[in-house]
């Protein structure tokens, strides 16, 4: 049992690893739509490619989106609408009239018309039904008038509206004078009340029933039929064959065995390319591929974007382009590098290309952006290099989509355009993405160019207590950002890393300044109380000291590797060789106890400083620097270091050094570049 203990602890990176692999396999194909892929690809208005096909089965033929809509669209034109005559209304006008009559109406009745007139007007009206125009027709169009329980067939025109109503009263009251027909019109105007009323609700459930009723499908093909030969073009009544074809593949219902072996199909693809990007990982990047916490990070974006992208699928399929798929380059390139954020992004391409519809077509598109956005965006922290880099995303999804649609439609009127708001959309969506990256690193402890550029800031807590305790080391960390800095520039490494790495690898010395000689005043210093060892451990703790400061002020992980890398596994030298000539001559003296612990740098950024810090340091004993001096010094110093192997580990090459070298040699020279004697 302990054996087995022993080698579940000793083994535990790699069983996690093999976890979040199959765990990530298992999530993907558990969400994938569990339906056959119809294994020929359809591209409209191209040959067809394959052998001669022949109906695998009877199948249906589906009626296109036009033909569907046309269908709804003449439903909805033919459909005889309801009207609802309200008898109740009416009843109430003919009973209660002349309690509303005014004075002026009151003396026409009693001299010039009868009550009978004014009655047998308001029964002419509310016989045929008043009308409310909420929807116009055609007074030769039919309708259906629902009186009480009993449905009449009708004209529109025999309902009396507004224009109706006008020639009724005029028609009836012409033999009256002009003065009697306006007093009459008024009141009539004022009296009357519409008791027909279109029934919306109920037409509208009729509409729909209608059009739920109409069917997706037109024809037939019987098994065996010739459908398409070899080199004919995809269009028409053959493309619209080919897609029902499809589309009953997809949608047949699968038997147990089929459905263990779609499922086990999937679970094959997806697990080939993660296992793909796991080998990349382990070949490329060792270092990410031993971190369990960002190989989390990395699989938990991708399956971020796959299931993004299947529930906008569940939606609707044509919505696929909204998803910012490029956020997750975007976001791998921020807190690691271009290459593993392209690769990351064509896995996730690839798993998606089984279930996006036009798969050939989604996955140019996508990877066509990836590759885009890998190249344009740089310094992310800066705004408008974000802005300008989501427009030209924005704009190969436009232009990549314009050429295949011309290659497909053959025709600028056929084009889907809401496609192209679609791609604003993503664009839209991209812009979270800094948003998302701050999330990323409250989470996974990660950082990124924004923290980095954050920590530059010298009025920081942390930089302006080394200002005020060590000012000496706080001048010197600013002269070694500048020249790890440049270093890094002239050979493609993170400049802003190593700037920040630069700035803080020094803090240690906060505990005991006076120790050390950038921060001593006069020419007495405290070493001449101590022995050389006690004096070179006080140097080599300021290692130690330091990796404490910065995890109390919460660094990242990222800075305390150059402080705990700077100075590699070498010798406080001067203390050694002080304990040397001190100790008497039949005592040995232990280079272990003036040497740092290491370790010694991994990466170009640790590695560029390391150099740059020396070097730098260093440079503070020429006496009378030249050009020469200084070049020797440079050599000098690197060389000391590549012979004590102070760089095996990290991924630099003696091209990149000698690149360093040029560059720190002529800073140097800049720096103690003596100006010309001016006159008095």
């Amino acid at each position: 049992m302990n054996k087995i203990l022993d080698f579940l602890y000793k083994k535990q990176s790699l069983i996690y690893k093999i976890f979040l692999f199959l765990l990530s396999v298992f999530l993907i194909v558990y969400f994938f739509p569990t339906q056959g892929k119809f294994k020929y690809e359809i591209i409209k208005n191209k040959p067809w490619q394959y052998e001669n096909l022949y109906a695998p089965f009877d199948f249906p033929i589906l009626k296109s989106d036009e033909e569907l809509e046309a269908e709804k669209i003449e439903v909805q034109s033919t459909h005889i609408p309801y009207y609802v005559f309200d008898q109740a209304t009416a009843s109430n006008i003919l009973r209660s009239w002349k309690t509303k009559s005014n004075t002026e109406v009151d003396s026409l009745i009693q001299n010039t018309i009868s009550d009978n007139l004014i009655q047998s007007l308001l029964d002419s009206i509310y016989s045929r039904g008043l009308i409310s125009e909420s929807k116009r027709l055609n007074n030769k169009d039919l309708i259906y008038l629902k009186r009480a329980n009993k449905v009449q067939e009708t004209t529109y025109g025999n309902l009396i509206n507004q224009d109706a109503l006008n020639l009724f009263l005029n028609s009836t009251l012409d033999t009256l004078n002009q003065t009697t027909q306006t007093v009459l019109k008024s009141f009539f105007y004022d009296l009357l009340e519409p008791n027909v009323a279109y029934d919306q609700a109920f037409n509208d459930k009729l509409i729909n029933s209608e059009i739920a009723n109409i069917s997706p499908t037109r024809g037939s093909v019987s098994k065996g039929s010739k459908i398409i030969a070899k080199g004919e073009i995809i269009e028409g009544e053959k493309l619209r064959i080919l897609q029902s074809l499809k589309s009953e593949y997809q949608s047949e219902d699968l038997d147990s065995t089929s459905y263990i072996m779609i499922l086990s199909g999937y679970s094959l693809l997806v697990a080939l390319a993660l296992l793909m990007l796991l080998l990349f990982l382990y070949q490329y990047r060792q270092d990410i591929y031993e971190n369990n916490n960002k190989l989390t990070f990395i699989f938990f974006n991708i399956l971020f974007m796959v299931f993004l992208t299947l529930v906008v699928m569940k939606i609707g399929y044509k919505y696929v382009y909204i998803v910012p798929l490029c956020i997750l380059p975007l976001t791998l390139k921020a807190f690691f590098d271009a290459r593993l954020g392209l690769f990351s992004h064509v896995i996730t391409v690839l798993i998606l290309g089984f279930v996006v519809p036009n798969s050939f077509e989604y996955m140019f598109l996508q990877i066509s952006a990836g590759i885009v956005t890998i190249l344009t965006v740089s310094e992310l922290y800066k705004r408008a290099n974000l802005f300008i880099s989501v427009a030209q995303i924005t704009g190969v999804y436009m232009f990549s989509y314009l050429a295949f649609s011309m290659i497909q439609e053959a025709d600028f009127q056929s084009i889907d355009y809401n496609n192209f708001i679609y791609f604003i959309l993503s664009g839209v969506g991209l812009l979270f993405v800094q948003p998302l990256i701050y999330t990323y690193e409250k989470i996974f402890r990660l950082v990124s160019d924004l923290s980095l550029l954050e920590l530059t800031d010298t009025n920081s807590r942390l930089l302006k207590e080394l200002a005020n305790v060590a000012p000496g080391t706080f001048h010197h960390s600013l002269n070694v950002a500048n020249l790890a800095e440049a270093a890094a520039n002239e050979i493609g490494a993170n400049a802003l890393l190593v700037r920040v790495g630069a700035l803080y690898h020094d803090i240690g010395k906060m505990k005991n300044p006076i120790y050390f000689t950038e921060n001593q005043t006069t020419n007495i210093t405290p070493h001449d109380e101590l022995s050389p060892q006690e004096s070179a451990q006080i140097i080599i703790d300021h290692r130690l000291e330091g990796i404490e400061y910065a995890k109390k002020n919460n660094l990242p992980d990222r800075i305390i590797d150059f402080i705990r890398t700077h100075h590699g596994t070498t010798t406080v030298y001067y203390f050694y060789q002080k304990a040397q000539q001190e100790a008497p001559e039949d005592v040995n003296i232990d280079s272990k106890d003036f040497t740092y612990p290491g370790p010694k740098p991994y990466s170009k950024e640790t590695a560029i400083l390391m150099m740059c810090d020396s070097v730098e340091a260093a440079s503070k004993s020429l006496k009378s620097p030249n050009t020469n001096l200084i070049d020797e010094f440079v050599e000098k110093i690197i060389n000391k270091q590549i012979e004590d192997d102070q760089f095996e580990n990290a991924n630099i090459t003696f091209k990149d050094i000698q690149l360093i070298k040029k560059i720190l040699k002529a800073k140097l020279n800049n720096i103690y570049h003596l100006r010309i004697e001016y006159p008095d």
